[in-house]
Formats: C-alpha cells, sequence, structure tokens
C-alpha cells in the first residue's frame, strides 16, 4: 500500500505576497529561493520549504485564517527573535516559555496567522 511520507511544503495563502515576503526576510531573517512561480516566494528553509502565496479563496470570507493550524518553525534563538518581533511592534500571542521544544512564543503575521517559534 502507498504511503504519506510527512509534509514537504508548507505554504500561506496571503493577501499580499510582496509584503508578507519583506515582513518574514526583514523580521525573521528567511532567504528566498529563486522565483519558480509568479504567485509566490518561497524561502529557503529546512527540512521543509515555507512560502507565501496569492490567495485561492476568498481570505475575507472567513473571521481568521490558519484557525485550527498549527504551524511551528525552529529557529536559533526563540528569546532573541522574540524580543526583536516585540520591540518592532508585531503581534505577540504568546510570550516566551519553556517547552518540550525549548524557548516558545507565538507571534500574529500581517495576515493573522499565528506562527509559533521554538529553538530546541
Amino acid at each position: 500500500m502507498a504511503r504519506v511520507l510527512g509534509p514537504d511544503f508548507v505554504a500561506l495563502q496571503v493577501r499580499d505576497p510582496e509584503r508578507s515576503a519583506r515582513f518574514y526576510e526583514e523580521r525573521l531573517g528567511l532567504e528566498r529561493m529563486p522565483r519558480v512561480s509568479p504567485d509566490a516566494v518561497v524561502f529557503a528553509t529546512e527540512p521543509v520549504p515555507f512560502a507565501v502565496r496569492k490567495p485561492l479563496v476568498d481570505l475575507d470570507a472567513v473571521e481568521r485564517l490558519g484557525w485550527g493550524v498549527a504551524l511551528w518553525m525552529r529557529c536559533d534563538d526563540a528569546q532573541a527573535l522574540y524580543e526583536s518581533l516585540e520591540e518592532a511592534g508585531v503581534p505577540i500571542a504568546r510570550g516566551p516559555f519553556d517547552g518540550p521544544f525549548g524557548r516558545t512564543f507565538a507571534f500574529v503575521d500581517p495576515d493573522g496567522y499565528t506562527v509559533t517559534l521554538h529553538d530546541g
């Protein structure tokens, strides 16, 4: 029987891909991969590529984007990144705490997606 091996690409549908791409570059330090689609900006994240893309649905038709989906990313220093985002005025959904994956916190991106970062 065929089986799924696991996620190999994650993309958020956003209202303005270029604005969101700049946010993820400037605030999280992500690096763009060469452009493969006019509808998406893909970042060189590991082990799974991450992207922001033009929406395929009406994002304004729902009250909250990503409700029920947990997007976690690993970083090299969660506390320092938290302090940088807070200083820049990025909304923080949950302040830093020590959890099973190390220092962890969650922020809200420009489109309202909650993203959790950890350094463990």
